[in-house]
């Protein structure tokens, strides 16, 4: 892992929006030629609609109706209460007829919150239409006429009506009349048009997720606190997991039946971690085509605050579902790289993703690395090789530009999962037409008025533990202690508006510390902390940024906080007042020109105080130029073209015509029932048995002893097991099985299927093997300095294993290894470094896999089906020797002697040499070879076919046997003490 330093760079300040969507527009046309299906549509999966649906109750007012006339006809009588669908009838009635007073059953009115993120998606309604799909949140009725107040984004007001009585009829009826609607009340943002799909939740399931899991659990964890430190009675980590599981895959199902091919999907948020892997699952054999985007809005905490999250690998998983997992600083993505690592296992990797050439007129309009200000996914980054790498050089041509990035990511088990991050800006033309409202000058006036000769200090947060309004207090009182002129001259404004999860005790806390204050340092004509826990207007809010002398946010943790960037904007045009600014904050390094304190810090944010307050006028409007700057040049427009952009980087490499198909059991059984003589290759680790921890663990399950038992059974089928494992470990578990042919070492030994000696062939006999010894002494100095590493021994070959060593610091003494081997060791002898699963391997480079399949198929030439099966690096050696080989004149298909053919012939020979071994002609057909990749299909492989896991190779082996499995997933009968060997 490289450097946790934070990198920030100001060359892209003046990136143009235009310039963004030319870039993406760009991309588009580039992937649509080159075969992609792109649908031109974005989807957007929210937590919650940006719409407050609210259902008309149809009871009339006034002076009550006479009762109806009676049925006449049998056939009118209703129902009796208790018929089964009376319950439906009631409901119904309860809402009134459609056709009945009023024809529509819903009232409509923009949901309050979120505001940056909903407008930085109705922005890319000029280049693409798109699709909001999220929650409706608990239904509320409202009376017949009543009407809401959309200037204040405020829905009206009623009783909550259950899920279980909102009918069918009922949300059809919402989806019809959401087609069209505004949900901004500005109208049309662009030319293209945004749909709303109404994801519907169980009372149960929604409150367990939002109100339990979200709040409760997830909400603490991501800003470094625990689920015990907000609640105020006994919690449970794991109480709600399973509505939060549960509300996910409502949303990712949701999903799946409106999606077409080619969408762009974009989650936001930790409500909806789950989503990007069941929205795979959902899908189909389509999952792996579909491109989602993953932007978490909070925080992201360490992998040490992370590891205590008991669901912490589900959460994981699930995010990793994501082609781009994005976050808002940098120092974020690299917490989530390093508790995937943790925590996982996984390894990370860097990948140049080189987009299609973009033609421009004008070079300098366009940001040459495509992000924000911040590198996104250009920062400094450690190659595989361990070597340090910048910003990737760009062709600088002044008609076109092929543009590379280097994104760093996780390889989650083959599926590369790239991380980046950009901040959220706000909508800063909104914000200005706001702070421009008839409503605002009067309530500045009257601030002005009731502060006189006063400096106003100005402070506005959300009451949560999270948003340090204690600490704000205490350096408050701080300040007036250790700078007593203030007193009676400086007011703290400070407002607080109810938090996610309602906190008497904080509440209590701020009272009694605020009346402690001015109780100390206050006086009958002189109040110097006024506190207001209310939601201030808009008019209210503006007012009081503009009249500020010093805006003070210090939360504990936050990931973006709009305030600071709308007081910059309100301060353009009073008086450009300073601002204090929490460093822990996520826009923090975005606005470096505000006055950065850390908020335990009490004397650090009194001292920030007192110099906001003393700044000269100069200072001041140099400063406020510099936040002004970023502040309306990253805003949340530029935020989502950016994202977009991004997400369409990820493609490159992607397209579905590259994806690894699914090996389908028909056609396998087909060809295997056809051909008449049969080559099964198998590799052990990952394969036949799953990836393991402690590698002594990986012993082959019930199944998959049957299915190797049965194909060895049939003399029409060669079997052989192609593993890294040494001799004995593969006698240990599978030298039972009749008829078995093995490779150990990665090819080092053979042990022939039906030699009744049951010996072992050795390719490395007439090999030099000088260099163990030197290999040797290198991975000692190594192993000295990583604590957990251990170096094993094979007869042909030499492994360090880190896999017990702390990830990252095991990773990075790798590279240093692999790259001291390499440029020392490697150019002298005939070896090659092979880098595994969490180990490094030094080998001869005669001996390999491949090496060993090209003698497997020469000496079974007559073999009409070959079977190769793997899942890492070394297993593509295999793919790689079974890819198409030449033909001789008469059309067919040739092959000569590979060197473990040679090998082998002059380790029998007594003279030390032989005849030169003659080509073959093969009798297989490209059609019948099936190397089959196990992982995802987006894994970059040689095979032409994958699965997903070593379980479905076996099911694959019992079904063209006719054969089923028990589902046992071990064998009772399999020693578990072996010796620890290389995967």
């Amino acid at each position: 892992m490289d450097t946790f330093a934070e990198p920030y760079t100001r060359a892209g300040d003046d990136i143009s929006l235009d310039a963004v969507r030319k870039q993406v527009s760009a991309l588009e046309d580039a992937h649509r030629t080159q075969g992609t299906p792109l649908s031109g549509r974005i989807v957007h999966v929210c937590h919650y609609l940006p719409v407050v649906p609210s259902l008309v109750t149809r009871t009339p007012a006034g002076v009550l109706s006479p009762p109806p006339t009676p049925p006449v006809l049998p056939g009118e009588v209703p129902p009796s209460p208790s018929d089964e669908s009376a319950a439906a009838t009631a409901a119904n009635g309860a809402h009134g007829d459609s056709n009945s007073l009023d024809p529509k059953r819903w009232k409509l009115a923009p949901r309050y919150g979120h505001a940056a993120m909903f407008s930085g998606i109705r922005s890319l309604s000029a280049t693409h239409d798109q699709l909001i799909v999220g929650w409706t949140g608990d239904i509320m009725s409202v009376p017949n006429g009543a009407t809401s107040n959309p200037e204040e984004n405020v829905a009206p007001s009623g009783e909550r009506v259950p899920s279980a009585q909102v009918t069918q009829a009922d949300r059809d009826a919402l989806e019809a009349e959401l087609v069209g609607y505004d949900d901004d009340g500005q109208g049309t943002t662009g030319t293209h048009k945004i749909d709303y799909v109404p994801v519907w939740l169980e009372d149960k399931v929604a409150h367990g997720h939002y109100d339990g899991y979200c709040k409760m659990t997830l909400w603490p964890l991501f800003h470094y606190l625990l689920w015990q430190d907000v609640a105020t009675e006994y919690a449970s980590a794991d109480a709600n997991y399973e509505q939060y599981e549960q509300a996910n895959q409502a949303f990712a199902s949701r999903l799946a039946s409106v999606l077409k091919p080619g969408d762009v999907v974009w989650v936001h948020d930790y409500h909806l971690l789950l989503v990007p892997r069941l929205l795979r699952a959902a899908v189909g054999e389509r999952g792996s085509d579909v491109i989602i985007g993953l932007f978490v809005h909070t925080p992201f905490p360490s992998s040490e605050v992370f590891r205590c999250l008991p669901r912490r690998n589900e959460i994981l998983e699930g995010m990793l579902g994501a082609n781009l997992v994005c976050f808002q600083t940098y120092s974020y993505s690299r917490h989530f790289l390093s508790t995937c690592v943790r925590v996982c296992g996984h390894e990370t990797t860097s990948r140049t993703v080189v987009a299609p050439t973009i033609p421009t007129s004008n070079p300098a309009s366009l940001n040459l690395n495509g992000s924000c200000s911040c590198p996104c996914a250009n920062s400094t980054t450690t190659t595989t090789t361990g070597k340090t790498a910048g910003p990737v050089e760009l062709e600088r041509s002044p008609t076109k530009r092929n543009i590379g990035e280097k994104y760093v990511g996780v390889d989650a088990q083959g599926h590369f999962v790239a991380v980046g991050h950009c901040p959220v800006g706000i909508d800063a033309e909104r914000v200005k037409r706001d702070t421009l409202r008839p409503g605002v000058q009067p309530k500045l006036d009257a601030l002005r008025t009731l502060y006189r000769d006063k400096k106003i200090i100005v402070g506005r947060d959300k009451l949560d533990v999270v948003k340090g309004v204690l600490q704000k207090l205490r350096a408050f009182e701080k300040l007036l202690h250790d700078y007593p002129e203030w007193r009676g001259e400086v007011v703290l404004i400070q407002v607080t508006s109810p938090a996610l999860t309602d906190s008497p005790k904080l509440e209590r806390q701020v009272s009694e510390l605020v009346a402690h204050i001015n109780g100390e340092y206050g006086s009958l004509h002189f109040i110097p902390v006024h506190h207001y826990h209310q939601t201030l207007k808009k008019d209210e809010f503006y007012a009081l940024l503009e009249a500020a002398d010093l805006g003070v946010i210090t939360p504990l943790r936050d990931g973006m906080n709009t305030t600071s960037m709308e007081f910059v904007i309100a301060q353009e045009i009073t008086k450009k007042s300073p601002l204090v600014l929490s460093e822990f904050m996520g826009i923090s390094q975005h606005m470096s020109e505000a006055l950065l304190v850390n908020p335990w810090d009490l004397g650090d944010v009194a001292a920030a105080m007192n110099r906001g307050l003393l700044m000269s006028e100069e200072s001041k409007a140099s400063r406020h130029a510099a936040l002004h700057r970023v502040v309306t040049t990253h805003t949340s427009h530029t935020w989502a073209s950016v994202l977009v952009k991004m997400l369409l980087s990820q493609i490159t490499g992607q397209t579905t015509a590259r994806r690894t198909p699914y090996l389908p059991k028909d056609r396998l059984k087909e060809s295997y029932d056809r051909a008449k003589k049969r080559l099964f290759l198998f590799d052990y680790d990952g394969t036949l048995t799953p990836i393991v921890k402690t590698p002594a663990m990986a012993v082959p399950s019930n199944d998959a002893l049957l299915a190797l038992t049965k194909l060895t059974s049939d003399p029409a089928n060669i079997v052989y097991i192609v593993s890294g494992r040494d001799q004995a470990f593969l006698e240990l578990h599978l030298g039972h099985i009749q008829h078995l042919g093995m490779s150990a070492e990665h090819g080092g030994f053979v042990r022939e299927p039906h030699d009744s000696n049951r010996e072992w062939i050795n390719f490395t006999e007439k090999l030099d093997m000088g260099w163990m010894e030197e290999v040797l002494e290198i991975f000692k100095y190594y192993t000295e300095r990583t604590t957990g590493s251990h170096i094993e021994v094979k007869k042909s070959a030499v492994v360090w294993h880190y896999r017990a060593s702390d990830p990252e610091w095991g990773l990075f003494q790798c590279r240093q290894c692999q790259d001291l081997l390499e440029n020392n060791v490697v150019s002298k002898r005939p070896i090659e470094v092979l880098v595994g699963k969490k180990n490094l391997e030094v080998r001869p480079i005669a001996v390999n896999k491949g090496e060993i399949v090209k003698r497997l198929l020469y000496t079974n030439p007559d073999a009409e089906l070959v079977f190769c099966a793997g899942d890492d690096k070394t297993d593509e050696d295999m793919f790689r020797a079974l890819h198409v080989f030449p033909s001789s004149p008469s059309g067919k298909t040739t092959m000569e002697a590979p060197l473990s053919v040679t090998l082998a012939n002059k380790s029998s020979s007594s003279s030390g040499s032989s005849p030169a071994a003659p080509d073959v002609e093969l009798a297989i057909r490209p059609e019948d070879i099936f190397t089959t990749s196990v992982g995802p299909s987006s894994k970059r492989t040689l095979a032409g076919w994958h699965v997903t896991t070593p379980e479905e190779v076996v099911d694959h082996m019992l079904y063209i046997l006719g054969e089923r499995g028990n589902g046992a997933t071990g064998n009772s009968s399999s020693p578990a003490n072996a010796e620890t060997s290389s995967l």
